[in-house]
């Protein structure tokens, strides 16, 4: 009987043991929540979308597709390991590299992601960047963006909304139009408790993503050795408490590592090398200052005076130009230049472009461009593709109404607009064409010249006939 009972204190001592040598990840880890929210889903994708677009007007991205497709694959293992209760169907989560050098990185509601080309660089391996990506991802994940717009609408729904696309966009009251409004000083900075909270899911996705969550916590480190929280960037715009880093580890020792996905050392040291190779990226005050929008590419340029002069007519020979990463083919002038703006791709002849108040201007030549609308009916995407274009700029009007035509075999919509440049003064026609995309995107293709200059009309018809889109 005594034997009996000893047998069985043992059971129990194992079983004791046993559960105790169980992952942490399982009963021990942090359990988040969310914040009162008062928008609702498609507000945090509609907000994501807006800003984002101001950001690549703002910010010159990084024209490596080595570099670019390999920062995507690595926010893709991080999103699939966004733990099921906070994953939302509706986000499009995306990554993109901007060209600063600057240590910084910053995440927009429903899911645009850009890091800076200086945070690569900063970081001592994969999973150090990947830190600093899945901290962004929690933001997002969680809806710090949108719950901290909800206490601040004592400034109204409406300022909220917009505020925060600025102040998340800028973490500076003095940069961008829409961070100057009185709410986005309340807006500026997550709370300390956000903070936190996105330092706790983001070291439990690392985790599940196959990293060691103690390089988020080394990461910070990192930084501050590098200086990169004292002149604008990723620590001066998350606050670090000097308990930060303890609290990160101490998640981490109740997190079990997937080791079944190994963090690749020698694709980011391949990866730091290619950015080496670049030469010195602009800081953003350089950027600034410069006033240029999203001059991607090493050959762009915009001359520091008003287009003037003759404008080179349209070479009779065409090249064959692959754009948005071979998603697009179209045939140009021999003679047109290209000149990547923002979101969109400019092909223009000499003399038919230069700059106003450090904004790029283009008097000749023809756009093409992809926006996101917030609608999948073609007329009603392109009206708001017209709005957009019609801000500030009281002189652009619709002529007539709009045509149905094809683009490359898809209905398309065709519309004449009239303009005032405001380089030249004069009066000048603008052709659109859009057509929807399969993921409901808005491709468009816009065509300038002066009104009376037909010299042109045959190039733009050569160019849209020339066009092919592949989105399969």
């Amino acid at each position: 009987m005594r034997l009996m009972i000893k047998r069985k204190s043992l059971i129990a001592w194992v079983a004791l043991v046993a559960m105790m040598a169980l992952p942490f990840s399982i009963a021990a880890q942090t359990q988040l929540k969310y914040h009162s929210n008062k928008f609702s889903i498609q507000d945090d994708v509609k907000l994501g979308r807006q800003a984002a677009q101001e950001a690549e007007q703002q910010f010159p991205l990084l024209n490596d597709a080595q570099v670019q497709s390999y920062v995507e694959r690595v926010g893709e293992r991080l999103v699939a390991a966004i733990p099921q209760q906070f994953r939302h169907p509706e986000f499009d989560y995306f990554f993109k590299v901007i060209n600063a050098r600057d240590i910084n990185a910053f995440a927009l509601p429903g899911g645009p992601m850009y890091v800076n080309r200086g945070m690569i660089e900063a970081a001592r391996s994969e999973g150090e960047m990947a830190g600093v990506m899945a901290h962004e991802i929690s933001h997002v994940a969680l809806r710090h963006g949108t719950a901290q717009a909800t206490k601040g609408q004592k400034y109204g729904t409406l300022a909220a909304i917009a505020g925060i696309a600025g102040t998340i966009l800028t973490r500076n009251p003095n940069v961008g139009q829409l961070a100057q409004a009185p709410f986005a000083v309340y807006l500026l900075k997550f709370s300390r408790e956000y903070e936190t909270e996105a330092d706790i899911l983001g070291a439990q996705m690392m985790a599940a993503a196959g990293y060691d969550p103690r390089d988020l916590a080394n990461m910070f480190r990192t930084i501050e050795q590098q200086g990169g929280g004292s002149s604008g960037g990723f620590l001066s715009s998350h606050p670090s408490p000097s308990d930060r880093y303890a609290r990160i580890n101490r998640e981490a020792q109740m997190l079990r590592v997937d080791n079944s996905v190994r963090d690749d050392s020698r694709e980011f040291a391949r990866v730091q090398e290619r950015l080496r190779g670049h030469g010195a990226a602009p800081s953003m005050e350089e950027i600034a200052r410069s006033g240029q929008r999203n001059p991607r590419g090493e050959n762009t340029s915009y001359p520091d005076r008003a287009p003037a002069g003759r404008v080179e007519y349209p070479s009779t020979r065409y090249q064959n130009v692959s754009i948005f990463n071979g998603g697009v083919r179209v045939n140009v002038p021999a003679n047109w230049r290209q000149l990547d703006q923002g979101s969109s791709v400019w092909f223009v002849p000499e003399g038919g472009y230069g700059s106003v108040n450090g904004q790029a201007v283009f008097t000749h030549g023809a756009s093409f461009g992809v926006i996101q609308p917030n609608n999948r009916n073609l007329q009603r995407a392109t009206d708001e593709l017209i709005s957009g274009l019609a801000q500030g700029n009281r002189n652009l009007r619709a002529s007539g109404n709009y045509q149905r035509t094809t683009l490359d075999g898809r209905n398309a919509l065709w519309a004449t607009l009239s303009n005032v440049n405001e380089a030249t003064g004069g009066p000048e026609t603008i052709r659109l064409i859009t057509t929807q995309l399969r993921n409901g995107q808005l491709f468009y293709m816009v065509a300038v010249a002066p009104q009376n200059e037909r010299a042109f009309d045959n190039a733009f018809n050569q160019v849209l006939r020339s066009l092919r889109i592949n989105d399969r």
